[in-house]
C-alpha cells in the first residue's frame, strides 16, 4: 500500500500542519540542516506555503510528494 492510498483511507476531518524548518524536521524525523536540504530540493514545494520567513507545511501532502519524488 502506498502512502497516497493509506492517506485516502483516512477520514479528512482536518488538515495537519507543521510550522518552520523544525516542523519539516519533525515530519521526516531528521535534523534541521537536513530539513533545509529537503526544502531547497523542491520535492515538497506543493506542500509548503511561505510568506517571507513564515513557513507552513501541509503534513499529509508533504509525505505524499516526498514519497513520489523518492522513486525518481
Amino acid at each position: 500500500m502506498t502512502v497516497e492510498e493509506f492517506l485516502s483511507l483516512q477520514p479528512k476531518l482536518h488538515k495537519k500542519y507543521e510550522y518552520g524548518l523544525k516542523g519539516i524536521a519533525k515530519i521526516f524525523g531528521c535534523s534541521i540542516s537536513k530539513a533545509k536540504d529537503i526544502k531547497k530540493s523542491g520535492h515538497i514545494d506543493g506542500a509548503i506555503y511561505q510568506n517571507r520567513n513564515i513557513i507552513v507545511v501541509d503534513v499529509d501532502k508533504a509525505l505524499v510528494l516526498f514519497h513520489k519524488n523518492a522513486k525518481k
